[in-house]
């Protein structure tokens, strides 16, 4: 196991993916499905004020791990936070911009809601409270998300979802195919580079990381991502969702709209984390993934290899959102 002192303050364990991982023909792919090992202990703030580029506010380490603060490091960047966004409601609901950050962008972990319809956001938060959806693998920060819609008022789900719905998104990953991809670790629900610069065969996987970890643990709403997909997996993706591969699936602007910037309360696919959008399509297939509109998407799924899922998702995140 190798340790990266510049992130023990955020994420003391480090769990080694292997080179490509070996999972059954029904086992969820574990470097879509990264999970954090139970029962961490986070070192004590060290009490240093936190810092990222370009922002003249600081946030102490205990704020950063809050789930009831938002951290706000560029406030000119979008509109003033909801209280909901902001802070949340104790005890059980977090602040929205903890997890999806001020812009609603997110990361691999989680849904970039920036732009998304607010009618689409409301409705997964329904399905969340109603355990219509779920996810693939027994672990996943999904729990918070199926807490939290059951604590959460209609009037506090409504004012997040407006506020993020009318959020502008814009490109924060940037899709490089690859033979290889850098050595990775398993951090807060997704995936980091060691930073040794060694590197592995990708196999048939996506390795989504941030481009400065520390920026992303400190919750910069500027943080951005590189992922590494297989070599032609954008081509074959963009030719998949365009003619539904000879009946292996349906055209996906058909629902998605021009550019797959979403249609009415369908919502945008157009520069989503492709980690994400592999465990969507994973979820509806194995049907973890329910509620409104499911039955179409199981439908557009059930024919689809992992291989496909992983080329639709190299395609659709590689687009401008």
């Amino acid at each position: 196991m190798k340790k990266c002192s510049a992130f023990l303050l955020f994420f003391p364990l480090f769990i080694a993916m292997p080179a490509i991982p070996v999972h059954g023909a029904d086992e969820p792919p574990a470097w879509a499905y990264p999970v954090v090992p139970p029962n961490l202990k986070l070192p004590p703030d060290d009490g240093v004020p936190r810092r990222v580029p370009n922002s003249t506010a600081t946030y102490t380490l205990t704020q950063i791990r809050d789930r009831f603060v938002a951290p706000v490091w560029h406030p000119g960047d979008h509109p003033s936070l909801p209280e909901v966004v902001a802070q949340g409601r104790k005890p059980d609901v977090f602040a929205c911009g903890f997890c999806h950050r001020s812009e609603g962008h997110g990361g691999p972990e989680n849904a970039n809601l920036a732009g998304q319809p607010a009618s689409y956001i409301i409705q997964q938060m329904a399905d969340y409270r109603s355990g219509a959806r779920t996810t693939s693998v027994p672990k996943r920060n999904i729990d918070l998300m199926i807490s939290l819609s059951k604590a959460a008022t209609e009037e506090e789900i409504r004012i997040a979802a407006e506020y993020f719905s009318a959020l502008k998104p814009r490109a924060v990953i940037r899709v490089v195919e690859s033979e290889t991809a850098p050595k990775t670790y398993v951090t807060s629900w997704h995936l980091a580079s060691l930073k040794t610069g060694e590197t592995e065969p990708i196999g048939q996987r996506i390795i989504e990381v941030p481009e400065n970890t520390e920026q992303f643990a400190n919750r910069d709403s500027r943080a951005r991502f590189i992922a590494y997909v297989p070599v032609g997996a954008v081509q074959k993706g963009q030719a998949l969702a365009a003619s539904g591969g000879g009946g292996k699936t349906q055209q996906c602007a058909t629902c998605h709209g021009a550019g797959l910037k979403g249609l009415g309360p369908i919502p945008r696919l157009a520069g989503l984390s492709p980690s994400y959008v592999f465990r969507q399509l994973y979820d509806f297939k194995s049907g973890t993934r329910a509620g409104v509109s499911s039955a179409l998407m199981k439908a557009s799924v059930e024919k689809l290899t992992v291989e496909d899922m992983i080329e639709l998702a190299a395609y659709v995140s590689s687009l401008a959102p």
